[in-house]
């Protein structure tokens, strides 16, 4: 393991734990996260929230780390808001597990910007990650 910024101890293999202990690119801390613009971003001002400690999923995050991450969420929200006025939307998601397109083992989230007529039809949003099951009828009580 290598130290961070922070000096903590983090895996050898993670590429987020090396975003963290390097200087490549711009990374802000709140408390017990950092964030960070996606370098495989979906959309303009796509960023990851991540917990400084190296733990695999949402599941394994503390209390603090998920409050700090929904706190790193709203003030990018703000920010990317005041920047971009095209803005209309967001989409939120984590993936946990393979099985859930996990690729990175080390928890993230990611808040993706978007814009009215950035795809031809929105509706269903994270739904669309199973194909057959993006469309759903809405029932009436």
């Amino acid at each position: 393991m290598a130290p961070d910024r922070r000096g903590k101890r983090m895996p050898m293999d993670c590429v987020f734990c090396d975003v963290l202990k390097g200087e490549e690119r711009e990374v802000l801390t709140l408390g017990t996260v950092a964030y960070f613009p996606s370098a495989y971003a979906v959309t303009e001002g796509h960023h990851l929230v991540i917990p400084i400690r190296h733990v695999e999923t949402f599941f394994d995050m503390s209390a603090p780390e998920t409050e700090d991450t929904r706190a790193a969420l709203h003030l990018l929200r703000e920010e990317l808001m005041r920047q971009d006025k095209s803005i209309d939307g967001f989409n939120i998601g984590m993936n946990c597990g393979t099985s859930a397109g996990q690729s990175i083992f080390h928890a993230h989230t990611h808040l993706i910007p978007r814009r009215t007529g950035d795809v031809e039809n929105p509706r269903g949003g994270v739904r669309a990650v199973i194909p057959s099951r993006r469309e759903y009828r809405e029932t009436t009580p």
